[in-house]
């Protein structure tokens, strides 16, 4: 019964996702609408973005939300250039929350699009070489990968979400440690983003990126230790 009741939810899934392709590919406001904003998002300007967010007024946050999704789904673009926006508009605890959410809401896609629809589908998504570089720290590191992934302040996050939905690992385990994994460089940029302008944002951003590189080698480690450990014990 448990079984039909994930198929069932695999294929209803799998409806939704084709019938939303099939809309924006067929109407021409659509596809006009998302060549520009991919144009936007890989400009990599957070003026240009923070502008056309607040373009929308009333609606800017469900914007927001959308993009996140949208550059989740679009492996590679990064997504701390949605943070930086979201905290320059919204204020930087209002812009994490935000963030986060729809970040984890982006992690839950890609998820399930490569769980759904196997390798073929997100490799077309991403690239074959990008998601290979993936599976190897997944082959290293176990579990352990999501959170060393997402100390690395340039490496597609959603790359991982798709490498996670092609293994084993179970749902609700990579969104927990998802959660866990991106709430602090979250709330990082976020205040970065809020409260720092122009040069003096760039530098603190490269302080973080080095917070984040010495947060990194701690991690790996632990991660050896406790694997040089285990072949000892073995």
């Amino acid at each position: 019964m448990k079984q039909h009741s994930r198929r069932y939810g695999k294929w209803i899934f799998l409806a939704v996702l084709v019938v939303i392709v099939a809309v924006c590919a067929t109407v021409p406001a659509l596809r006009a609408w998302f060549s520009s904003v991919f144009a936007l998002l890989s400009s990599m300007n957070v003026e240009q973005v923070v502008e056309y967010i607040r373009g929308y007024g009333p609606w800017a946050a469900a914007i927001s939300f959308f993009l996140m999704v949208l550059q989740s789904v679009a492996a590679p673009i990064p997504a701390f250039l949605l943070t930086f926006a979201n905290a320059a508009i919204f204020g930087w605890w209002k812009g994490a929350i935000l963030s986060w959410s729809s970040a984890m809401a982006g992690a839950a896609v890609c998820y399930f699009i490569a769980h759904v629809l196997g390798r073929d589908a997100v490799e077309r998504l991403a690239s074959r070489t990008a998601l290979a570089s993936v599976d190897v720290f997944f082959e290293r590191y176990g579990k352990h990968a999501i959170l060393i992934c997402r100390l690395l302040p340039f490496v597609s996050f959603d790359l991982v979400s798709y490498a996670a939905g092609l293994t084993g690992m179970g749902f609700w385990g990579f969104f927990v440690a998802t959660g866990v994994g991106q709430l602090p460089a979250t709330l990082v940029y976020s205040y970065v983003g809020g409260m720092m302008t122009g040069g003096l944002k760039y530098f603190v951003t490269g302080l973080m990126i080095l917070f984040a590189i010495a947060a990194l080698v701690a991690l790996l480690k632990k991660v050896y230790n406790d694997r040089h450990k285990s072949g000892c014990e073995k």
